[in-house]
């Protein structure tokens, strides 16, 4: 231990070190999906911290951790935008500095019992209040949020229609500090040990008490993927591509049709052919169709990516304007300042307008539907509101092509089964190239999932929900406790040290051959 103590004192050894283990969680999502890794990966991050040998050093330790957490999360970013994912992880892994202060505030040295519980709701706290700030869409949104490990564990799904995926993230953040003080602090095992069980009581509760969504009977949905078309036409060969695979679905009873994102390349107002031919699929399949149009508008300056809902006679007038951009992707923030992405990336050249609120759509059959784009699922608020609004299923639109060979596909796909667990609604999630999947109301899969190498119409009987989950109801409590439970804290510890300052200090004892004045005299 002396050697290895010795060995980290030099900084750039240790800063690599704490980049190192603070990219572990990341296993813990999909691609590789070790979902039960994300119980344990935080643990030789915190034990690194905590023997930090001041506050500042703690704190470089979390910048440099959370620096390696963000650039393994957007490592597929690498390709589009270059130099700059790793400015963007260095800005971002900066919110994990006070994070590293707060661990070995509560954990360094041998950490009292008192120490120890404290630290079993402040520092999931630190971390969520993390994610709170990262959320903001413009920081580039709740992209691995530690919670959304879980996605395919039933339990946790639970608890995401309680809490949502910030319960879930304080709790793998609770259970890492429990495993740490057990490896690390022998004396304080009792609290670890109490934290553990606390974990598994909240889990068996809302195991039992969370209600769960009522279903009534399935409707057929089908999911158009057309797969990787490539050129300079691409647009006009991708929607054949896709009305040949939709002409397939006719005489199968299919209730509602999906296409991905960016299907559709030109406004329909511009192209009243491509109005005509959707029109006519729908009359042959008898299903209204859910296209995404990627264009200029004609009937308002600017480009905008909406879900338009086309019926027999053409476009229905149901239309939802992507509100949530992603940064870089489809708009650069603070172009006078940051433009220069352009110059080293794929940013964009242009930024594309913004819509002004969510919409629910009517289908005509009594499916309502709350249509999302892209980007826009991996915000639990977004689909939430969906729900409150009297969604019967949750569909996302969505386009990794540019990232095929990745994990990100795999990564967006799972946000699904979140979603449809945290409002108790069935999620639909179309993409052009994969990985699309649907999943029922407890987030649980439904049906195959459609990899990237697949081009397919895939038709699913998924059961359309009711009724109101905890998360709806209540909203993101964990998420906005946070930063509650940090304030008390602080508050404690100012008093604290208040009172040990008022603290009369103790008069020096006798001795038995002088005064206190003038001792040994």
């Amino acid at each position: 231990m002396k050697t290895l103590g010795h060995w980290l004192a030099s900084p750039w050894r240790r800063s690599t070190v704490a980049a190192v283990v603070g990219a572990l969680p990341v296993l813990a999502f999909p691609a590789p999906s070790l979902w039960w890794f994300a119980y344990v990966a935080l643990v030789p991050w915190m034990l690194l911290v905590r023997t930090a040998p001041t506050g500042r050093r703690a704190a470089c330790d979390g910048w440099c951790g959370g620096f390696g957490f963000m650039l393994a999360m957007h490592h597929w970013l690498l390709p589009n935008l270059h130099v700059f994912t790793f400015v963007v992880a260095a800005l971002l892994g900066a919110l994990w500095a006070p994070w590293g202060w707060l661990v070995r505030r509560l954990l360094g040295g041998v950490p009292s019992r008192g120490r120890v519980a404290a630290a079993l709701a402040v520092v999931p706290s630190g971390w969520l209040t993390i994610e709170l700030v990262r959320s903001w869409q413009g920081l580039g949104g709740p992209w691995g949020v530690l919670g959304a490990s879980q996605w395919q564990v039933e339990a946790a799904l639970r608890l995401a229609s309680v809490g949502g995926v910030w319960l879930l993230s304080f709790l793998v953040v609770a259970l890492n500090v429990a495993v740490a003080v057990l490896v690390a602090v022998r004396r304080a095992r009792v609290p670890a040990l109490a934290g553990l069980v606390a974990t598994a009581a909240v889990t068996s509760a809302a195991w039992v008490y969370a209600p769960r969504p009522d279903t009534g009977d399935r409707v057929r949905i089908a999911l158009v993927q057309p797969g990787v078309v490539a050129g300079t036409d691409s647009a006009d060969r991708r929607f054949d591509r896709e009305e040949q695979l939709t002409r397939e679905l006719a005489g199968q009873d299919v209730g509602l049709i999906v296409w991905g994102e960016s299907s559709v390349g030109f406004d329909l107002g511009d192209r009243p052919d491509l109005a005509r031919r959707l029109a006519a699929l729908s009359r042959e399949t008898g299903a209204g169709i859910l296209v995404n149009v990627d264009a200029r508008r004609s009937d308002k300056p600017g480009i905008y990516k909406s879900s338009v809902l086309i019926g027999p006679d053409g476009p229905t007038g149901d239309r939802y304007d992507k509100m949530r951009l992603v940064p870089f992707g489809e708009y650069v923030p603070a172009r006078s300042l940051l433009g220069w992405a352009t110059s080293v990336g794929e940013a964009a050249g242009e930024d594309r307008r913004r819509g002004s609120g969510q919409v629910v759509m009517d289908t005509g059959n009594g499916l309502r539907i709350g249509p999302m784009v892209c980007f826009e699922s991996a915000f639990p608020d977004m689909s939430r509101h969906l729900a409150e609004d009297g969604a019967d299923l949750l569909l996302a639109q969505s386009s990794t092509s540019t990232f095929q060979r990745s994990w990100a596909p795999a990564q967006h796909a799972s946000l699904g089964a979140l979603r449809a667990a945290e409002t108790g609604r069935p999620m639909v999630h179309a993409t052009l190239t994969g990985v699309s999947a649907v999943y029922g109301p407890d987030g649980e899969p439904v049906g195959p999932r459609l990899g990237t190498d697949t081009a397919a119409a895939q038709v699913y009987e998924v059961p359309p929900a009711h009724g109101t989950t905890f998360y709806v109801r209540f909203g993101d409590w964990p998420l906005y406790g946070a930063p509650v439970v940090l304030a008390v804290w602080g508050v404690v510890e100012v008093l604290r040290v208040r009172r040990g300052a008022r603290e009369p200090l103790a008069p020096p004892a006798r001795t038995a051959h002088g005064s206190p004045a003038r001792p040994g005299r």
